[in-house]
């Protein structure tokens, strides 16, 4: 026994003095390794100032060293704004565990790393790597967590053996530029956890045997070319917390055991082919936050329950053919941020439980079969920026809480069944971009109070039953860019003022009653690309700067206005060529008629003077003759 442990003392002892003679060396090495990768860097932040010639790198910025040994264990260097290539030197570095180098501006290919069998943990995402897929990281079988995506990669393939890396957690390989399908090895890495082949050109069927990784609760493969349906077997991933697989080709139906999933956070299918109904299961779900199934054609009733249990920040199910009534538990958790239901076919009115989304962001419900009043609470969401309820058949008026929606940049009701008078109130509302109000039954003036809206570029009052004149204060938004007012029944001059907006580019005050002298000078000086002014009771002469803008027809129906004779015969124009009114022509007719009588006059009296003359001549031969 004491032999036994004098052996092990021993042994020891030899241990510590080969550390202490080789480590020197070997630290040597290890800081002329690091040295020569620092010197292919440009280093713009200086984050790399203390790699300089030492007896140890431990005292490197970014580097990590075993404490024992002092040799190199980790580098990372996460966003410093570091350019250049990798050198072959970091090869040296045989203790390496974790090689992180993301979100830099490194370039070049990379180089083969296999001799790095100690490595775990390499990230050498989002930069701007080229050349080949950098296959030999197969190789590095002891890896856990991989990270090469993101970089501009010649267009491969995920290597065949992957499979070879039986310890890999973390993978992310996406936007690589990467073609074909998974490898069918990839999924004998039992011990996977999280994956992400987003943003390539991967294809094949949606992979069946990815239901044998039982650790998975992350899956990206969004923005590739996979086809067929989901498995059912996917509903055996019961850890399963992001499922992002939008912008593909897949299709079918949504197997009903997604919905047992309790643990799922996030769901994006968007931008695919599936139909039937949204799973009942999703409505008991605890955990969603993240639900996108918009660009499907999915159908029936929404799960009455959804978003009752779970908390919900963000909801877009646009552009498929949902029915029934509309969900009623969305803002239950008070956290929704996004609802986004547009181009479907909901029926009955708005639930008033939505007031209770204070922090909702976006609110848009356009073309859907909706009705009824909107929820007064709706009108004056603190936080809200975009009230989309355009093409249903909602009636009642807008609430004068809009003016408390202080953060609104777009409110759209265009073609619905709102009357009532346009709130002053509007004006408050500092941020508004858009306003469309077309398509309705509002009544009384417009409101001098929009002329404060100093980042309004759209304004869209057409087909109502509005009156009055157009208010002068228009002409104070200078973002306008387009304005239609058409279809109204307006009244008096069109104001001098909107001359004053530089960016309006659209123009429309057709069919109203508008009067008054069309002032050439007045809209010359507006640069439109369209222009409306027919059916009104305009009068005066259409110049050819507003002809040009808006041809013929934009004049159509307004029986004082004409053309002059020149400009029509110029331009083909079929208006009416001016009459009695052309003061140029008026005064050259009487320049040239008074120039003829002085002439006549003239002629007149030479002639009278010369029959003088023949009289005398005359007069006086008689004499001498008698």
């Amino acid at each position: 026994m004491a032999k036994q442990l004098f052996s092990f003392l021993h042994f020891l002892i030899c241990c510590c003095i080969f550390f202490a003679l080789s480590s020197p060396s070997l630290s040597s090495v290890e800081v002329e390794a690091l040295l020569q990768f620092k010197k292919q860097l440009k280093d713009p932040l200086h984050c790399l100032d203390s790699w300089k010639v030492s007896d140890s790198p431990c005292e490197f910025f970014g580097v990590s060293c075993d404490p024992i040994t002092g040799l190199v264990t980790g580098i990372s260097l996460h966003n410093q704004s570091l350019s250049g290539e990798i050198s072959p030197s970091i090869s040296e570095l045989q203790s390496l565990i974790s090689l992180v180098l993301p979100t830099n501006w490194l370039s070049g290919t990379i180089p083969d790393l296999s001799e790095l069998r100690n490595l775990q943990i390499l990230d050498l995402s989002s930069n701007y790597f080229s050349g080949r897929f950098p296959s030999w990281v197969t190789n590095l079988t002891g890896l856990v967590s991989l990270a090469v995506g993101d970089n501009h990669y010649d267009e491969g393939e995920i290597p065949d053996n992957i499979g070879n890396l039986k310890n890999l957690s973390f993978i992310f390989f996406g936007c690589s530029q990467l073609r074909g399908e998974i490898p069918e090895s990839f999924f004998e890495i039992t011990t996977m956890e999280s994956l992400d082949f987003s943003t390539n050109n991967i294809s094949g069927n949606f992979p069946k045997s990815i239901a044998k990784l039982h650790k998975l609760y992350k899956i990206l493969l969004f923005a590739n070319q996979l086809t067929g349906e989901i498995p059912p077997e996917l509903a055996n991933l019961t850890l399963l917390q992001e499922i992002d697989i939008a912008k593909n080709h897949l299709c079918g139906k949504l197997p009903e055991g997604l919905g047992q999933l309790k643990n799922l956070e996030v769901f994006h299918i968007f931008d695919n082919n599936f139909s039937g109904e949204i799973p009942s299961g999703f409505g008991d779900m605890r955990n969603l936050v993240l639900f996108s199934t918009y660009r499907n054609n999915l159908s029936g009733e929404f799960p009455a329950n959804f978003g009752r249990f779970s908390p919900l920040n963000s909801i877009d199910i646009s552009e498929n053919q949902f029915s029934g009534g509309f969900p009623k538990y969305l803002c239950e958790s008070g956290k929704l941020r996004f609802l986004l239901a547009l181009g479907n076919q909901f029926s009955g009115e708005f639930p008033g439980s939505c007031s209770k989304c204070r922090d909702l962001q976006r609110l848009r419900i356009n073309e859907n079969l909706l009705s009824g009043e909107i929820p007064r609470g709706i009108w004056g969401l603190p936080k809200v920026e975009i009230i989309d309820f355009g093409n249903n058949e909602f009636t009642g008026r807008i609430s004068p809480e809009i003016g408390t929606a202080t953060s609104l940049t777009q409110l759209d009701l265009e073609n619905n069944k709102f009357s009532g008078k346009i709130p002053p109130e509007l004006g408050k509302l500092a941020n508004l971009g858009k306003l469309y109000l077309n398509g309705n039954d509002f009544s009384g003036k417009i409101p001098s109070e929009l002329g404060v809206l100093q980042q309004l570029s759209s304004l869209h009052l057409e087909e109502n039953s509005l009156t009055g004149s157009i208010p002068a204060e228009l002409g104070k938004c200078g973002m306008l860019v387009e304005m239609n007012l058409a279809r109204n029944s307006l009244n008096g001059n069109i104001p001098e003022s909107l001359s004053l907006l530089t960016n309006l580019h659209s123009l429309n005050l057709s069919w109203n009653t508008l009067t008054g002298s069309l002032n050439p000078d007045n809209l010359k000086i507006l640069k439109l690309s369209s222009l409306d002014l027919s059916m009104n009771q305009l009068t005066g002469i259409v110049s050819s700067n507003l002809l040009q803008m808006g041809g013929d027809k934009a004049f159509l129906g307004n029986k004082g206005l004409c053309v002059e004779k020149s400009l029509k015969i110029q331009m083909h124009s079929a208006l009416k060529v001016c009459r009695g009114n052309n003061t140029k022509e008026l005064l050259l007719f009487f320049i040239i008629a008074s120039v003829l009588v002085i002439i006549l006059v003239g002629f007149l009296v030479v002639i009278y003077r010369e029959c003088k003359k023949e009289q005398r001549c005359v007069f006086c031969d008689k004499s001498l003759e008698s």
